[in-house]
């Protein structure tokens, strides 16, 4: 008999998975981070006052922000103060395959807002509000997690008391404790963050946070500099100002080459951007234009996740851990990773798991994804891992390690990837050099005989067939049966 493995929210705290739904909260995978975020357009867009509140909170605090930027410099104990924030790993959402600890934002993230608050409050007229996105389209180095870490962190109060809610009325006792959380309300007379008492739902001694599912969105906030670059080419003709309209369609057709390929165009356009910066008041104001289907997009999103890689992880683990032999440790961490990396191979291959990285016909498995199912299988070990280990030349998916002298690091490849070959012959042995190891593994996922066959191909031309360290999972739904009727 398969013995139930914890996976979610509902699991640790035993709860009806439907009670949560209705409350609207996320069931959030505790056993690793989601690819979900806050999406603070969510809140300004949104028909409830209490979330439309929280949106001109978080405007508030970024207006105090302005002032004091705009009354001179600030010294380094008061950035740390007002601009630094850690991440809030406890709502288990973001980016981490390793468990729920991200980077937070720090001096970078800091610097970059100081530097560009004036932007923000440019009034130009044309859009309704004030958008913290804004910062992602003109800095490209402000991505979805900063936006979401920082507007998480604006709103932890919130989130504190809507979990405290909930687990009065829905939670054991002893599953909760009272928690002192810091930075949930900033006050203005003192000019500093406070700390209140909250009663939480505990997991390790560290309390748990849940989001509301319809502030949340899968891939990317409404208002994104993907979507500002795609609209460039389209707003050289649309443009309402007919002199910026004029401007931006003679760059275009001067910097443009008559065959230019995607990368081209995106490097044209954030060139554009960069030149007529005041594109990005029109863009967002299109995005306002349209934002009634944010909230319905977003919540189709965050469905087809819960259908497909959660309910994997769910499923699959409860394969994983169905055998004895799965918690018996071998002798080093090479071994124990090829291991680890074959059995996940087995259930992938031969009992039933491939089913689980499918929507219907379609693989929905990134690397990301199968990644967080290759966590699982280090359940009960005594090696650390770690995931998105960065030691200067990029991160590498898994570093596996007891001590100093025994360390291997694991990465993860789509058979599909363009890039295989150069990940296979040339990234691993960057990562092993970084990392300080001559071990590594490479599990490549296929999920079509072609793409089996492109990797043996590339395998034999490396003179990697025979090589222990380098594992195929075959995927592919059409080439084998189903083991419970094979």
């Amino acid at each position: 008999m398969t013995p139930h493995v914890d996976v979610l929210f509902s699991d640790f705290f035993e709860v009806d998975h439907k009670v949560l739904v209705d409350y609207g909260a996320f069931n959030v995978s505790l056993v690793a981070d989601l690819p979900l975020f806050v999406d603070p357009f969510l809140l300004f867009n949104s028909e409830k006052p209490e979330y439309q509140q929280l949106h001109k909170d978080i405007v508030k605090y970024v207006e105090f922000l302005y002032d004091k930027s705009s009354a001179g410099a600030i010294d380094e104990g008061l950035m740390r103060a007002w601009y630094y924030f850690r991440e809030v790993h406890q709502n288990w959402l973001g980016f981490s395959s390793d468990g729920n600890r991200g980077t937070g934002l720090g001096r970078d993230f800091a610097e970059s807002l100081n530097r560009n608050l004036s932007l923000l409050f440019s009034d130009s007229g044309i859009a309704r509000g004030i958008h913290l996105e804004k910062l992602g389209l003109i800095n490209d180095g402000v991505g979805r997690d900063h936006i979401s870490d920082f507007t998480t962190n604006l709103i932890k109060g919130f989130l504190a008391e809507y979990t405290q809610i909930f687990a009065r009325d829905h939670i054991e006792p002893s599953k909760c404790r009272k928690h002192i959380v810091d930075r949930v309300r900033f006050n203005y007379d003192t000019e500093s963050w406070e700390q209140r008492e909250y009663y939480l739902p505990t997991l390790q001694k560290d309390f748990v946070l849940l989001t509301p599912s319809d502030m949340l969105t899968k891939d990317d906030t409404w208002i994104n500099r993907t979507d500002l670059l795609d609209s460039v080419y389209s707003f050289a003709s649309s443009l309402p100002d007919e002199a910026l309209r004029a401007q931006l369609s003679r760059y275009l057709i001067q910097n443009l080459s008559a065959r230019a390929k995607a990368k081209e165009r995106k490097q044209v356009a954030s060139q554009a951007v960069a030149k007529f910066p005041g594109i990005v008041d029109y863009f967002i104001k299109s995005k306002e234009e349209t934002g009634g289907q944010a909230s319905s997009i977003s919540a189709q999103r965050i469905e087809y996740l819960e259908r497909t890689v959660v309910e994997a992880v769910r499923r699959i683990s409860h394969l994983l851990f169905a055998h004895t032999e799965f918690y018996r440790i071998p002798q080093d961490t090479y071994a124990e990773s090829i291991e680890k990396a074959n059995y996940l191979k087995h259930v992938i291959e031969n009992q039933d798991g491939y089913i689980f990285l499918y929507d219907g016909t379609r693989p929905f498995a990134t690397e990301a994804a199968i990644q967080k199912l290759f966590k699982l299988c280090w359940h009960a070990t005594v090696s650390d891992v770690n995931a998105e280990v960065n030691n200067g030349r990029g991160p590498v998916d898994f570093t596996v390690s007891r001590g100093a002298s025994d360390k291997t690091v694991v990465e993860f490849k789509l058979g599909r990837n363009t890039r295989l070959e150069h990940g296979i012959s040339t990234q691993t042995e960057v990562y092993k050099k970084a990392n300080n190891t001559k071990k590594r593994v490479v599990v490549i996922i296929c999920f079509s005989d072609a793409e089996l066959s492109s990797v043996a191909a590339i395998l034999q031309k490396h003179g990697l067939l025979e090589d222990d360290g380098i594992i195929v999972i075959d995927a592919n739904r059409d080439n084998k049966p189903s083991a419970s009727r094979a």
